[in-house]
C-alpha cells in the first residue's frame, strides 16, 4: 500500500514521514506540502531537504487564497503571534479551515496517483486549541472524502494521542531523533531547531523535549 504524508517540515509532520517510511517502506511514500503564505514558509525548504536526503518525492501546492480568507498571525505579517494561548478563545495562529483544505487537496493528489493512505500529524493530546486537529474531525473528514470522491481513503494520525514528549520518544524509536531535533522547523518565527523559544509552537516543542529528556 502507498502513503501520502502531509508534510510541513515541522517536528510532528516530519516524525510522521519517518513513521510512514518505517511502516510502508521507501518507494511507497510521497510527501505533499502547502505554501499558503505562512510567515514560517522556510519550513518547506527543510521539508524538501529531508525528502531529498531520504529519496521521498516531495511536491508543494500553492494555496494563496487562505491568507485572503482567514485573518490570523500566521498569514498576516502585521499581526503579532500571541506568546500564550487565551483561555476562552483559540490562539490567533488558528488558520480557519486549513486542515479541511489540506486533506481535501491531499486526497485529490493521492487519488490521481493511486494512493489510498493519507498521513497527517495532527493530534489532540497536547491540544493547541485548533478544532481541526481533533480525532472526531479527522474521522468525519475521512468519511466525507470517501463518499465525495467514491474512493477508499485511510487517514492515518499516528500522533493523535501522543504528548509532545511521546512524539520525541517516537522519533528516538524510529532512529531519527537528531534529525527531528536539528533539521525541522516548527517555530512560527521561522527559526530552525529549538526556534525562538517564545511562540506557542516553541513552547510546546521545547517543553515536550524537556519532559522526554527527563524521562530517559
Amino acid at each position: 500500500m502507498k502513503a501520502l504524508v502531509i508534510l510541513s517540515g515541522g517536528q510532528d509532520s516530519t516524525t510522521c514521514l519517518f513513521w510512514a517510511l518505517d511502516k510502508y517502506g521507501i518507494g511507497n511514500v510521497q510527501a505533499l506540502g502547502y505554501d499558503y503564505g505562512q510567515r514560517h514558509k522556510a519550513e518547506l525548504e527543510y521539508a524538501r531537504r529531508i525528502c531529498s536526503t531520504h529519496n521521498v518525492p516531495f511536491s508543494v501546492l500553492a494555496l494563496p487564497a487562505i491568507s485572503e480568507l482567514s485573518n490570523n498571525a500566521l498569514t498576516n505579517p502585521n499581526m503579532d503571534v500571541e506568546t500564550h494561548k487565551p483561555d476562552d478563545t483559540p490562539p490567533n495562529t488558528l488558520v480557519e479551515g486549513r486542515n479541511i483544505l489540506f486533506l481535501t487537496y491531499a486526497a485529490i493528489f493521492a487519488k490521481e496517483r493511486g494512493i489510498q493512505v493519507l498521513v497527517t500529524g495532527v493530534g489532540e493530546a497536547d491540544f493547541s486549541g485548533y478544532p481541526d486537529c481533533r480525532d472526531v474531525f479527522i474521522k468525519a473528514c475521512n468519511v466525507s472524502l470517501n463518499l465525495g470522491m467514491d474512493y477508499t481513503f485511510v487517514v492515518e494520525t499516528p500522533l493523535m494521542w501522543l504528548s509532545k514528549a511521546k512524539i520525541w520518544q517516537l522519533a528516538q524509536d524510529l532512529g531519527v531523533l537528531e534529525i527531528i531535533r536539528t533539521q525541522t522547523l516548527t517555530c512560527y518565527n521561522g527559526i530552525v531547531g529549538e526556534g525562538c523559544g517564545n511562540c506557542p509552537a516553541c513552547h510546546l516543542r521545547n517543553k515536550g523535549y524537556e519532559e522526554f529528556a527527563n524521562e530517559k
